[in-house]
Parts: C-alpha cells; sequence; structure tokens
C-alpha cells in the first residue's frame, strides 16, 4: 500500500512517528497522524485545513489532543458519558497526576525511558491508513495522498475525528472544498 503514498502521505507518516518519538509514545497512533498533518504547508491536506479555518487554530487543535491524551485517549463525547454514570473524569486525572504527575494516563514515557527503534501503528493508525485507501479508491485516485489521511482520520470514531469536528472539519467540508461536493464515501 505504501508504493501508493504520495511523498506528502509518505511524510505524514514519518512525521507521525517523529510526534510518537517526541512524547515517548510506545505505538504511533492516530492523533499523531493528526499532529503530522498539522505540521504540513503546501499539501492539499493543509490547503483544505487552512480553507476550513483550522490552519489558523492549529494550537487548538493540538490543545485538545493533548487534553484527550492527559484523559487516557478517551474522547470528549465519552468523558461526557462516564460523567452521566456519575464518574468524573477530570477529578480522576486530577489525582492520578497528583500521584503520579502530569500525563500519567497518557500512556507516553518518561525522558530515560524513551526508546529508539521502530514504533508499531495502534489500531486507531493503521484504521487511518486503511482508511486513507478506502478514501482513495472512493474518489477514484490512483495515488494515496495527505488529503485522504485527513479524510480517513474524519470518518473514523476518536479522538482525532472528535478534535476535528469540533474545529468546522469533517468528511463532508473537507470533500466540499477539495472535489466542491460531500458526495464520496470513504468507508
Amino acid at each position: 500500500m505504501f508504493e501508493r503514498f504520495t511523498k506528502d502521505a509518505r511524510d505524514v507518516v514519518k512525521g507521525a512517528v517523529g510526534h510518537a518519538e517526541e512524547t515517548g509514545a510506545e505505538r504511533v497512533g492516530a492523533e499523531h497522524l493528526l499532529l503530522a498533518l498539522l505540521d504540513r504547508e503546501g499539501s492539499r491536506a493543509s490547503f483544505a485545513l487552512a480553507a476550513l479555518g483550522a490552519g489558523e487554530r492549529r494550537e487548538s487543535v493540538r490543545a485538545a489532543l493533548g487534553e484527550a491524551r492527559r484523559r487516557a485517549g478517551l474522547t470528549q463525547a465519552e468523558t461526557d458519558a462516564l460523567a452521566g454514570l456519575g464518574i468524573d473524569v477530570p477529578e480522576i486525572v486530577a489525582r492520578v497526576e497528583e500521584v503520579h504527575g502530569a500525563g500519567a494516563l497518557s500512556g507516553d514515557r518518561k525522558a530515560g525511558g524513551r526508546r529508539s527503534g521502530h514504533r508499531p501503528f495502534d489500531r486507531a493508525a493503521k484504521d487511518a491508513l486503511t482508511g486513507a485507501l478506502r478514501a482513495a479508491t472512493a474518489l477514484r485516485d490512483r495515488r494515496i495522498g495527505d488529503e485522504h489521511l485527513l479524510l480517513a482520520l474524519t470518518v473514523r470514531p476518536g479522538v482525532p475525528a472528535e478534535v476535528l469536528a469540533d474545529h468546522g472539519v469533517t468528511y463532508e467540508s473537507v470533500t466540499r472544498v477539495l472535489y466542491g461536493s460531500g458526495e464520496a464515501k470513504a468507508g
């Protein structure tokens, strides 16, 4: 599949690995793919993000991803659902961080515990890569570009899709900006 990736898409994957390494994450996640997309300039995905206003709200997107990481990757919707059951996730996070330090639930390793070498992709990141292939196929594109990675992140339930939607970036809006309609489907 990677041979079909454009240079921009390959650079996003490499950037995602870099983001995982920076935080000491055990695995490359879908949130790392989104962070790498936010770093891009001059690509189709960066054009779409800028056209939808997310380019100027990059830091807000990064902050929202950081907050989700602090909540052990729970979406805000999941946090709200747990609150409805009487479980106060922010309070739990605060207590855990009080004892174990900031970001204790993030799954990131602390400095000194960093490892080098290959970092595997987690299920969400693998699903995003597969979703990018599906998006390209649905749009009859021969190559998989970073725009297809962005589209895939908007349709897969989870933190990246929630954060993007909160910032006005949905599958339909990206498709409209890039292709002039919201009719293509990304499985």
